[in-house]
């Protein structure tokens, strides 16, 4: 049985990408960069929202969402 993730070679193994929601885009932002996430891609539109991306404390990258 074959299965998993790959990437090509030379590139990092790709990642699951947690989305979380959020009623006030702006305000969690906020919230986020407090506890010591840090933003990696700022608040920006697109299909199904406007979304931010950070990185928390441990390294692990995640979105928020809002409509």
């Amino acid at each position: 049985m074959n299965g998993g993730f790959q990437a090509d070679a030379g590139e990092a193994p790709a990642k699951p990408l947690l989305v979380l929601y959020s009623e006030d885009l702006e305000e969690t932002l906020g919230a986020v960069e407090n506890a010591g996430g840090t933003i990696v891609k700022p608040i920006f539109s697109s299909p199904g929202g406007r979304w931010f991306h950070f990185v928390d404390p441990a390294g692990n990258e995640m979105a928020v969402l809002s409509e």
